[in-house]
């Protein structure tokens, strides 16, 4: 579960319009979680044989919920500034595809039937805002799940997921980081590539 994701707190607010979305935040994690259950009630062993088909399910939920170049760019940080946008390009596509591989495999260990939205105690109006969720987990454990949201037209897009407190975005800023300070960007988008490549994502 340390691995799951699918956040960015400390983006200054001054980068997001401040506007209130048609639907409440509480309301469209709700959604997330509903059209997930439906589409994934039975079907763990056969989606946990066939990823492929998971990715693509999964994908076609996060897509258009999720905003891959605020989240690429919050990752590399001053790296971003620099890049080509080939660079760019390649990263976003590489790192979407093994975060959704990653993403999709930690929903085999939820019970989607039992995600719990927990009241939302944050401003709307505030241009970035914090949606908590309390999860059971297979192994009969729970665990906190809180999505970073910003508003996105008459809706909101998923910038972060931090699980038991710990940031994804945060996350993989601090490995990547490494990883480009020793190998170089190319290096990493390289490996991203190769990783993705394999997981049955085109």
């Amino acid at each position: 579960m340390k691995g799951f994701i699918v956040a960015l707190i400390v983006i200054a607010c001054m980068l997001f319009p401040v506007h209130v979305a048609a639907d409440s935040p509480n309301e469209f994690v709700e959604d997330i979680v509903a059209v997930l259950e439906e589409r994934m009630h039975g079907r763990r062993e056969e989606l946990s044989k066939d990823p492929e088909t998971l990715n693509a399910l999964i994908d076609e939920v996060l897509l258009p919920r999720f905003d891959q170049q605020q989240f690429a760019s919050s990752i590399l940080r001053e790296h971003w500034d620099t890049a080509s946008e080939e660079q760019k390009s390649r990263f976003i596509d590489a790192f979407y595809s093994v975060l959704l591989h990653r993403y999709a495999q930690r929903l085999l260990d939820i019970e989607l039937d039992s995600v719990m939205v927990l009241p939302f105690r944050g401003d709307i109006t505030m241009p970035l805002v914090i949606v908590k969720t309390r999860v059971a987990l297979v192994d009969g454990t729970n665990a906190n799940v809180n999505y970073v949201l910003v508003p996105h037209d008459s809706s909101w897009w998923i910038i972060d997921v931090k699980i038991k407190g710990v940031s994804y975005v945060r996350n993989f800023r601090t490995q990547f980081g490494l990883e480009i300070d020793e190998t170089g960007l190319d290096q990493l988008i390289a490996r991203l590539e190769k990783e993705a490549s394999g997981n049955g994502v085109e």
